[in-house]
C-alpha cells in the first residue's frame, strides 16, 4: 500500500526539518543574538517572532505530529504493529515536549518580548534580554531534544517496516 511507504517517509521529513529548525536556534541562533548588542538582540528577536508564521514553517510545526500519527495508525491498521508502537512514541514525544512546550512557554515568552519597546538605556535591555534569553534557550533545548528523540524513534520505526 503506498500510504505506509509516503506517510513513514512524510513523518521522517517533518520531524527533521522540526528538529533542524529548534537545533538551530540552540547551536548559532541565539548565541548569536546573544553576542549582539541587547537592543539589537531585542529588536531582532522580535521581528524573527513576527516572521515564523509562515507557510515553510507550518507543515513541520503543525502537521509533524498528525502525520506521525496517522502514520502509526495505517501501520496498525496493515498489522505492522511493531513500527506503529514507534511512530506514535515519536508523535507523543514531539507533541508533548516540541509542539507542547512551543505553545505554553516559547510562544507566551515571545508575546511577551513582542509587546516590549527597546529602551535607549543599554543596561536596562541588557537586562531584559538576559531574562528572556536564558529561560527561552532552556525551554528550546527541551524542545530540540525532544523533536531529535522524535527523529530517532521514527528512524527506528523506519527500521521497524517490513
Amino acid at each position: 500500500m503506498i500510504s505506509t511507504r509516503v506517510f513513514p517517509l512524510a513523518s521522517l521529513l517533518l520531524s527533521a526539518a522540526i528538529f533542524g529548525f529548534f537545533y538551530a536556534w540552540v547551536c548559532s541562533t541565539m548565541w548569536g543574538l546573544d553576542a549582539a548588542g541587547p537592543a539589537v538582540a531585542i529588536e531582532a528577536m522580535q521581528a524573527m517572532n513576527a516572521s515564523v508564521r509562515n507557510a515553510v514553517f507550518f507543515p513541520a510545526f503543525f502537521l509533524t505530529p498528525a502525520v506521525l500519527a496517522v502514520t502509526a495508525a495505517l501501520l496498525m491498521r496493515t498489522g505492522r504493529r511493531g513500527a506503529a508502537i514507534w511512530f506514535a512514541l515519536a508523535a507523543g514525544v514531539y507533541a508533548t515536549g516540541g509542539f507542547g512546550v512551543t505553545v505554553l512557554v516559547n510562544v507566551p515568552m515571545n508575546q511577551a518580548l513582542a509587546q516590549v519597546v527597546v529602551p535607549d538605556a543599554t543596561e536596562a535591555a541588557g537586562e531584559i534580554w538576559r531574562s528572556y534569553s536564558e529561560r527561552w534557550q532552556l525551554w528550546n533545548q527541551v524542545r530540540a531534544m525532544a523533536s531529535g528523540l522524535a527523529v530517532l524513534l521514527t528512524g527506528i520505526g523506519l527500521l521497524r517496516i517490513s
